[in-house]
């Protein structure tokens, strides 16, 4: 039962996950077809990209291993996780 619960999470994180990417593939067309036509500039957009990178990405990075070193849990949540991914 207490790793249902992870496996179950991971359903719902890759559902998730399955929706974002569809919502950030639509807006990088609508981005590119934007900078096409000049109303932005991709390059303010990916200095803005770096610098949220620099910013937050070790803090990222250490709570990714926090998140990750419980291994039990952990291969249920990533099960949990493909599955929501590949079937939500």
């Amino acid at each position: 039962m207490v790793l249902a619960i992870p496996f179950v999470i991971g359903l719902i994180i890759g559902f998730l996950i399955k929706k974002v990417v569809k919502i950030g593939i639509i807006l990088a067309i609508l981005a590119l077809v934007a900078a096409y036509f000049g109303f932005i500039n991709l390059e303010a957009a990916v200095q803005e990209a770096k610098n949220l990178t620099a910013t937050y990405g070790p803090v990222a990075m250490s709570y990714l291993a926090l998140f990750f070193g419980v291994v039990p849990l952990t291969i249920g949540l990533i099960l949990g996780i493909i599955l929501g991914f590949i079937f939500g």
